[in-house]
């Protein structure tokens, strides 16, 4: 279910594009940054995280440290728009720990994911347990990427 937008000031969108780049900068050192006291600070960070503004925090995993070296855009076409097909594909995409990030999106495409795997073949037995196993998936169609030119979550705070 959709938040209502927090009310947030300019002393909110300065600390969140500090906390964007690195959430373990210390209040004191964003305080500075921004011109408030670091108990200001805290406060402002605790009344966004209660807002839901603050969704949490994460440590970024570069997926090649691992040996993840395959990362694939996937787009997913199901065989039809009704409510179970669409719960029953989110809540395989949601437990897959391949899949990286999910989008239910418009336009022809049923959902966008963002996997990485191992190696190719990792990929194609993949492949068969999410889509190929399911009658409910049309088809799918892979982007495998060269390069990794961006990445991350942040958003852009205005």
């Amino acid at each position: 279910m959709p938040r209502k937008s927090a009310p947030i000031d300019d002393f909110d969108r300065a600390i969140l594009r500090i906390l964007q780049r690195d959430a373990r900068t210390p209040q004191r050192t964003i305080g500075e940054a921004v011109n408030l006291s670091a108990a200001a600070v805290q406060r402002r960070i605790a009344a966004m995280e209660q807002a839901g503004v603050i969704a949490g925090n994460v440590a970024l995993v570069d997926p090649a440290a691992l040996g993840l070296t395959v990362t694939a855009v996937v787009e997913v076409f199901l065989r039809d728009e009704r409510t179970a097909s669409i719960d029953r594909a989110k809540a395989l995409f949601r437990e897959t720990a391949e899949v990286q990030q999910c989008y239910y999106t418009t336009g022809g495409t049923s959902f966008v994911l963002v996997i990485v795997t191992g190696d190719m073949r990792s990929y194609e037995e993949l492949t068969r347990r999410l889509f190929s196993d399911h009658e409910w998936v049309a088809s799918f169609r892979t982007l495998v990427a060269l390069d990794r030119v961006k990445s991350g979550m942040e958003v852009v705070v205005r």
